[in-house]
């Protein structure tokens, strides 16, 4: 068993050495197009496209492990059978005008757990369709970042009831409205190096109830019959980018999720009237990454998520990677 809490404390420790040493140097604001090439971090969600006409495509392939579970009170423990998945999410965003943009990702998932069989091929999960609009263009000479408003919904295009198992379930079945706020700065520290802040924050609610019938992702069994709703949910986090040289930098993400239990209704196979709301959950993840551009417009990055603390949640480790392309 992984001691979670040792674990917790030296990610922090090393995170105050690392923000330390980059702010041992008085920051200064420096442009966008001081030189330096982006890919973005894993985690962090990129403003709107910086022209009209500009298309962006990042394909993100990640693999997810777990290795224990965060209980109610936030102890870790042992998790066995683990449900395994590896997904592929992949980002399109089009520049509309200099400031407004639309992002959509399409998911697609194949998960696994032993005694619990493999899904039956390749599954589609529910579809995000954002607009992005820039309200705030940077302005280093008056110390102004750019700040971005996402506002979208997810379409139910994942299965989530009669299934033929719960790996099959990559879906919620309703329409979800989902609102972002981001800000992003760039600095010089250390002399000539380049260091891009962003912080963020998400908010997720469903706008309508799904049918469940049978086996569903909201955890029914054959028989039921009934309604589903999910909590509302959100994200908040920050990520810095640090230019090592103009192709290679160095990238780390943290971010705390958090989610409130999905409803239930209805009735099971014998006739019973269920009525529930399942308990909340959260968590914190640190997500280290490298990013290699080889032009300014197309990158690669890899790196991991670490889920690291939480309740009610997996003790999960994600690699993955992602190419970026902008057209």
């Amino acid at each position: 068993m992984i001691n979670i809490k040792s674990k917790k404390k030296t990610i922090n420790h090393s995170f105050l050495i690392i923000t330390g040493v980059l702010f041992s140097i008085t920051p200064k604001f420096v442009h966008a197009a001081d030189g330096q090439w982006y890919t973005g971090s894993l985690v962090s969600p990129s403003g709107a496209e910086a022209h009209a006409g500009l298309l962006g495509i990042e394909p993100y392939y990640s693999y997810t492990q777990p290795i224990g579970y965060f209980g109610s009170n936030g102890v870790s423990h042992p998790q066995h059978p683990r449900q395994q998945t590896f997904s592929n999410s992949t980002m399109w965003k089009y520049g509309i005008t200099d400031h407004i943009s639309i992002q959509a990702h399409t998911v697609v998932n194949y998960g696994w757990e032993q005694g619990h069989g493999h899904s039956s091929g390749p599954k589609f999960g529910d579809f995000p369709v954002d607009m992005v609009w820039r309200f705030v263009d940077p302005n280093p000479a008056k110390y102004i970042p750019a700040f971005n408003l996402f506002a979208g919904v997810y379409f139910p295009t994942g299965d989530y009831k009669k299934l033929q198992s719960k790996q099959n379930s990559n879906g919620t079945g309703s329409y979800v409205f989902r609102v972002a706020i981001t800000e992003q700065s760039t600095y010089v520290v250390n002399g000539h190096h380049a260091l891009r802040l962003r912080t963020w924050g998400w908010f997720r609610r469903a706008l309508t109830s799904a049918q469940l019938e049978d086996m569903s992702s909201y955890g029914t069994a054959a028989g039921f019959h009934g309604r589903g709703r999910p909590g509302m949910s959100g994200q908040s986090g920050f990520s810095l980018e640090y230019g090592i040289n103009q192709s290679w930098v160095l990238a780390m993400d943290l971010a705390r999720d958090w989610a409130n239990g999905s409803h239930v209704w209805g009735a099971d196979a014998h006739g019973k009237r269920i009525n529930r709301i399942a308990s909340s959950s959260g968590d914190w993840q640190i997500a280290p990454a490298v990013e290699y551009s080889w032009t300014s417009r197309m990158g690669i990055i890899v790196g991991s998520a670490i889920y690291y603390a939480g309740h009610n949640t997996g003790v999960k480790v994600s690699p993955q990677f992602a190419v970026n392309m902008v057209y």
